[in-house]
């Protein structure tokens, strides 16, 4: 039997089957947005390898798979594949080459069949090592890069702080902890890195990886949130004006967010009719102000919906309001909920958000008041909250946070 001219005969077959498993895999849902072409990446190269080895041992293509399987690890990590889905995907393809040769294979002699199954394994094995090896590359590169801008912030936070001292202490409290994680896990994996790891060791020690990745995001936000609660209180924010248009503005940030809240099933809407058609202001800053209120909008809100609402007010105003079916926020806390690094709620209770730093509304007043607005609360526990935010049609002068 001829496997390696079957399995050439049904490359085309077997890699459009493949494509349509990982597509419809929920276990892999970073390919939900990905076109077929990007899911197809590497793997004609690979199954005409692995033709050419089952028809006679190449080193040559061996080199082919290789190189293509380095070149997929790094676009799956820039795509941002998750170990278990990597892997998943190369389970997949070995299904779906088996299915499509097991009538072949059942009609072999048993050394043909023995000799094909290995082959076969050999060469998706080797596939899956170079694959993780680029992976881990790619993932070290990328915490390489968090570190080195970790270090530039913080020393910008450091020429900063002298003028943010009240919060110093609470700062370095918020930090210990991420900073502790990042710390231990980085010197267990270079501990692991010096030893030779075994493809089945490879998956627990990227799984390290991704952790000291998400505690450095979470640092570094952090990081640059206070930062620029520093700026507006050290009066060194100043704005660019320019005529803004709302409604485009609106819907850039909406489509930001839209992931976040389809991630937890919630309907994020949005009534513009009646917004302005065009405001003088700084484009920036509305947009940190509304993506931060529609950020925290979506974080604390486990069911239900939240609606965002645009429209002017007399002939001087317009506003922003948005509204969530969140967990609410109690009459003692409104006053303090513009404060840095309060959150609302009972932390008994785990109703703090993990990835909330605790300066996104204090960042949202202060630059609501330098675009000369207001901010306004209406909240009930349990029912939802609404945030109004008033401006100006016009800023008129390039004012500093005093």
């Amino acid at each position: 039997m001829d496997y390696s001219q079957l399995l050439t005969d049904k490359t085309d077959t077997i890699l459009q089957n493949w494509i349509e498993a990982v597509s419809q895999d929920r276990k892999i849902e970073s390919a939900d947005t990905l076109p077929r072409s990007a899911i197809k990446n590497h793997i004609p190269h690979l199954l005409a390898a692995m033709a050419t080895v089952l028809s006679q041992y190449q080193n040559s293509e061996i080199g082919i798979i290789i190189t293509a399987s380095f070149d997929h690890g790094l676009l799956r990590a820039e795509q941002g594949y998750d170990p278990a889905e990597v892997a998943r995907e190369y389970h997949l393809l070995r299904q779906v080459i088996f299915s499509h040769i097991e009538a072949e294979l059942l009609a072999g002699t048993s050394a043909e069949v023995v000799r094909a199954f290995r082959l076969i394994d050999s060469v998706v094995d080797e596939a899956i090592a170079q694959c993780f090896n680029s992976y881990v590359s790619q993932r070290l590169n990328e915490l390489q890069q968090i570190q080195t801008q970790l270090t530039l912030t913080n020393q910008e936070l450091n020429r900063l702080v002298s003028t943010h001292q009240e919060n110093l202490s609470y700062l370095a409290h918020e930090l210990k902890t991420p900073l502790n994680s990042i710390i231990g896990y980085s010197e267990l994996f270079l501990r692991q890195g010096k030893k030779q790891p075994e493809i089945k060791d490879t998956l627990p020690g990227i799984e390290h990886i991704e952790r000291v990745l998400r505690n450095g995001r979470q640092l570094l936000r952090l990081i640059n949130d206070a930062l620029e609660l520093s700026r507006a209180d050290a009066g060194k924010i100043q704005l660019q004006l320019r005529p803004t248009n709302v409604k485009s503005l609106i819907n850039t940030v909406v489509e930001i967010m839209q992931p976040m809240a389809d991630a937890k099933g919630l309907n994020l809407s949005i009534t513009s009719d009646s917004a302005p058609k065009q405001v003088i202001a700084d484009s920036q800053r509305l947009q940190q102000i509304i993506t931060n209120l529609l950020s925290n909008a979506i974080r604390y809100t486990t069911t239900g919906s939240i609606k965002l609402d645009c429209r002017q007010v007399g002939t001087e105003n317009w506003a922003i309001a948005i509204t969530d079916t969140g967990i609410g926020i109690s009459p003692t806390d409104k006053n303090r909920i513009f404060e840095p690094f309060f959150q609302a709620g009972e932390a008994s209770q785990k109703q703090f958000s993990p990835d909330s730093t605790g300066l996104g509304l204090a960042i949202v007043s202060r630059l609501v008041k330098l675009l000369q607005g207001n901010i306004d609360l209406i909240s009930e526990i349990g029912v939802g909250s609404t945030f109004t935010v008033i401006l100006p049609l016009e800023v008129k002068t390039l004012q500093k946070v005093l």
